[in-house]
């Protein structure tokens, strides 16, 4: 294990660092962060239709406003993002985010093509998760053009007397028009050959193979069990592959939420909640269990209950840094298996579980803080049956763990004995 640990630290952790700290990934992952507010403003109109407005008859001509909210929140879900992502780059290079984020807009409608053949309005389909892809890499293309036409002073200068609203908006001119018309100039391209927009081409080539390839239970497992083994080297798993798992996982929600808004049966057994619901119960490896677990076995490892106690209240609410950090699970070997089998173990038990029927797919949007049994019952609205079945899984994990909590007392017990 120590010549594991060594190895992992030589050739695994620099690169892991740089990984989190990209500029665009960092971007990305803050892109989703600030659109989530309005991503669960969305699922939570979903949710009272599919439920309380369909139990109490009285309140179904209300159905409208729900429908209201989910139109100005879910399904332009990819334009929040091309703003979102715009902004968070430019702030990143230190440049104007407001104008970065306008321009990321302007240029994404740019490439989007109208609804029918005839043209017209524009598809508002392509403003959803269908999209998203295609958002990202145009706010990242316009973002990064603006960026540098900016930094290399290829901007319209104003006096010192004039405001400085006026002057960050003229100054954004040159770079935003020339931003603006790159992106129309791809998509009047895709348009011209006429066999393909770029929406579509994107779409077909990179977004529908990798939520296909998201879909499979053991790519779930493996991106799980890889945020593990980030954090079992100090570094921050969920937010290093957050933007991976957003853009993978947040299309297949989404989808979700629309089938059901519509009155369909969901169409996706693995969303971006199916994880936060069944998986990371209390946290990344799923360390509620661990702390049931050292309740249960530890009575020589003091140290492992103090911090336990410490750590359960936010373990409840799936704040689990103090546990990583304190127990610590950090380079600590016997936890090491544990702590990475336990993710890919509940993700296969959740999959096959919703694969099956046994409970319904999750389509709302929770918020990451929901307590293990809570979380599955809003996301899968409002199912008891998910509700147990992440319950399940929390005994599932502290089963798991129990035996290696026995190992970490014995190894107490000796080093007692020889002091």
């Amino acid at each position: 294990m120590q010549s594991f640990i060594k190895f992992m630290e030589k050739y695994f952790m620099p690169y892991a660092a740089k990984i989190g700290k990209q500029r665009h990934l960092v971007a990305i992952r803050d892109g989703f962060i600030g659109i989530m507010p309005l991503i669960i403003a969305g699922s939570f109109a979903v949710l009272l239709n599919s439920t309380l407005f369909e139990i109490v008859p009285v309140l179904e001509p209300l159905k409208g406003i729900n429908g209201n909210v989910w139109w100005g929140s879910f399904a332009i879900m990819t334009l929040l993002l091309v703003f979102s992502l715009g902004f968070n780059l430019a702030k990143g290079y230190k440049v104007d985010g407001l104008a970065a984020g306008l321009i990321s807009v302007g240029a994404f409608i740019a490439v989007t093509p109208p609804a029918g053949e005839a043209g017209g309005y524009l598809d508002v389909g392509y403003l959803s998760a269908t999209g998203l892809f295609t958002g990202i890499l145009i706010a990242i293309l316009t973002t990064e053009v603006f960026v540098r036409l900016t930094k290399r002073n290829i901007v319209i200068k104003m006096p010192d007397s004039v405001p400085p609203a006026v002057s960050r908006a003229f100054a954004a001119v040159i770079p935003g028009i020339i931003a603006i018309y790159v992106a129309g100039i791809i998509g009047h391209i895709f348009a011209a050959i006429g066999a393909i927009s770029l929406q579509d081409f994107i779409y077909n080539t990179i977004q529908a193979p990798l939520e296909a390839l998201g879909q499979g239970v053991f790519s779930a497992m493996i991106l799980a069990m890889l945020i593990n083994l980030f954090w079992f080297f100090g570094l921050h798993g969920a937010s290093i592959l957050d933007p991976i798992m957003n853009s993978v996982y947040l299309p297949a929600l989404e989808a979700n939420a629309s089938a059901v808004q519509a009155g369909l049966a969901a169409e996706y057994n693995i969303t971006r909640v199916f994880f936060d619901a069944y998986v990371h119960l209390g946290g990344s490896g799923a360390t509620l269990g661990l702390i049931i677990a050292i309740f249960i076995v530890s009575k020589r490892r003091q140290e492992y209950r103090t911090v336990a106690k410490l750590g359960l209240p936010n373990g409840i609410f799936q704040i689990n840094e103090p546990i990583i950090f304190g127990v610590p699970i950090v380079l600590n070997p016997i936890l090491f298996i544990p702590f990475i089998i336990t993710p890919a173990v509940l993700t296969l038990t959740a999959f096959l579980a919703t694969a099956s029927g046994l409970v319904p797919a999750t389509y709302v949007a929770i918020p990451w803080i929901s307590p293990p049994g809570v979380g599955a019952f809003l996301a899968t609205g409002g199912s008891i049956k998910a509700a147990l079945l992440a319950l399940f899984n929390l005994c599932l994990s502290i089963a798991i763990y129990i035996p290696f909590i026995a190992i970490a007392d014995k190894q107490a017990a000796k080093e007692r004995n020889l002091e």
